[in-house]
């Protein structure tokens, strides 16, 4: 019974956390831990319960001695409790400008707890609640938020359900983004200024995969919020769906998004994928000047893993349609509504030196964006110039201690606005 118990407690870690073969060694590292986390407490109970059920043995016996009436025998005890996994990563920064050493700022960029609770064998919750800069009050540039507070329910036949608060799966980073998941010390500015990782919506999705390697995800979820747009302000400058969106705080829902997304693993080694969320943004707001205006933000990602090294490209695009009339009313501000922005990265990654628990691995990355691309037409004179194409080269690399800690280091040397030329470093852990 004891055997039949723990294989079934296996099976159900390995059935609450699928992994790919094709992944990289740290995401199958941080995944395992996960796994083997859930496992010990499935153990931990399997114990707890036999100690039990010796106890009331004994005390059946005890009982079947005695000339005590039945009636004073214990209850019995029902089965296993259900299992809960406390997980997290975080992040220490520090940013040194070349032009401008007094600027050289250090950082706590984020910490980030989870709790997966596991109803079932089918059914968890997903939870993770973040802090991002040290301290965060109403005077403070610190921030708390809920990143992912979600039920997810697996059904005989493969296919997965959920609802809830969860991230948009676009690009390779917003759904994989812990420090030891990715190259260098900053998150890529595509995949945070096209993209903005991490990106999560409310709603319900569904998710599958099949035999041949492909995998597929589509959703109903809230979406951006244009009513929200600033052209007085920068942000939308660094993020125009940054600038925007909602979080699940207060989401404005009178207009719902769509979501899909394909990936092929078919080969070990590659992954080839894409994705599109579309919706409207304008929510029939009354008295505003865009209230059909709609968003739509695509990718294009391909992985390759040969050997020691780690390839990776992801191109992303966004448009904002319906947004003349709005536009009209920022001409005098520095930053109306772009109708497009897009960006694109190619980056390059070697496992130069593996011994015992540390690995070594430089790698380069070199990425062009625009985050104001296109403008919709304004009258002669009136207009604001498009963004320039910024182009950003990164040359640096990760320390792995262990399976759960990195040291990061890197130089990231730009085209455009020379004064961002850096020195960055960093300490990342997952667990």
């Amino acid at each position: 019974m004891n055997r039949k118990l723990l294989a079934a407690a296996v099976a159900a870690a390995f059935l609450a956390a699928p992994f790919h073969a094709q992944a990289s060694e740290a995401e199958l590292l941080s995944r395992i831990d996960k796994m083997a986390a859930e496992l010990e407490q499935l153990k931990a109970e399997l114990k707890a319960n036999q100690r039990k059920t010796e106890t009331i043995e004994q005390q059946q016996q005890a009982v079947a001695r005695a000339p005590a009436p039945a009636a004073a025998m214990p209850a019995p005890v029902t089965a296993a409790a259900p299992s809960t996994v406390i997980t997290g990563y975080g992040e220490l920064n520090y940013n040194r400008p070349s032009k401008n050493a007094s600027a050289a700022q250090t950082d706590v960029r984020r910490a980030v707890i989870g709790i997966q609770h596991r109803f079932d064998d089918k059914t968890k919750l997903v939870s993770e609640f973040e802090w991002e800069h040290a301290v965060t009050s109403a005077s403070d540039a610190g921030e708390s938020a809920i990143e992912q507070l979600y039920v997810e329910r697996e059904f005989d036949n493969g296919l997965r359900a959920k609802a809830g608060l969860f991230l948009i799966p676009a690009g390779l980073l917003n759904t994989n983004h812990e420090p030891t998941a990715y190259y260098g010390v900053e998150r890529n500015f595509v995949e945070t200024a096209i993209i903005p990782s991490t990106w999560r919506e409310v709603g319900v999705g569904l998710s599958g995969d099949f035999a041949s390697g492909l995998s597929w995800d589509a959703g109903l979820t809230t979406g951006f919020d244009v009513t929200k747009w600033d052209a007085a302000s920068a942000d939308g400058r660094e993020s125009p769906l940054g600038s925007v969106h909602q979080e699940g705080q207060l989401a404005k829902s009178r207009n719902l998004s769509v979501h899909g997304a394909l990936n092929w693993r078919g080969v070990p080694g590659v992954l080839i994928g894409g994705s599109v969320f579309t919706g409207n943004a304008g929510h029939k707001s009354a008295g505003f000047a865009a209230p059909d205006a709609r968003i739509t933000v695509f990718d294009l990602h391909g992985r390759y893993t040969p050997g020691h090294w780690d390839l990776s490209a992801v191109y992303a695009r966004g448009d904002i349609r319906n947004v003349d009339a709005l536009n009209l009313t920022f001409v005098g501000e520095p930053t109306p509504v772009p109708a497009s922005f897009a960006g694109w990265y190619a980056q390059a990654a070697y496992q130069l030196y593996k011994s015992g628990d540390y690995v070594f691995s430089p790698f380069a990355r070199y990425e062009q964006f625009n985050t104001a691309k296109r403008y919709s037409a304004l009258p002669a004179g009136l207009g604001v110039p498009v963004g320039a194409e910024e182009k950003v080269a990164t040359l640096g690399a990760n320390l792995r201690i262990g399976e759960g800690v990195v040291l990061k280091a890197d130089y990231q040397k730009f085209s455009e606005d020379k004064t961002r030329d850096r020195l960055n470093l960093g300490v990342g852990f997952s667990y």
